[in-house]
């Protein structure tokens, strides 16, 4: 399977006032967490809520920033969530994927609404 890559919308629903910004997703359900460069945190004036150590590709671990609130939206899809500041690109993780009700349709190399459900998110609460 080749690399998936998603067309997300991400804003700060904290400040109306400023622009989304338009970004190329790495999707990767190995990862579980939207990451984001820290020019995109920057931009959208997402406020730090702390620090977090992480585990990197390669094994190592590194600080990070989180922040958010982060709104994304993908195709007829969308979610709040928190981001991960680390990288030089957009990488879209397990957890907003599964927020958003998404899937991975591996022979077309893409991410589509889950054709269970393909007006409106599903999740299961129970």
């Amino acid at each position: 399977m080749g690399l998936i890559y998603a067309d997300l919308l991400i804003t700060n629903p904290a400040k109306e006032e400023l622009a989304g910004i338009k970004a190329k997703a790495l999707v990767d359900t190995g990862a579980l967490f939207l990451c984001i460069p820290a020019h995109i945190a920057t931009q959208l004036k997402l406020k730090e809520y702390e620090q977090r150590e992480v585990t990197i590709a390669d094994g190592s671990r590194k600080l990070c920033s989180y922040v958010g609130p982060v709104h994304v939206k993908y195709a007829n899809r969308q979610c709040v969530t928190g981001a991960m500041v680390i990288g030089e690109e957009v990488l879209l993780g397990a957890i907003p994927i599964e927020d958003m009700d998404l899937i991975i349709h591996p022979a077309q190399l893409k991410l589509m609404a889950n054709p269970e459900n393909p007006n409106i998110p599903g999740a299961i609460v129970k």
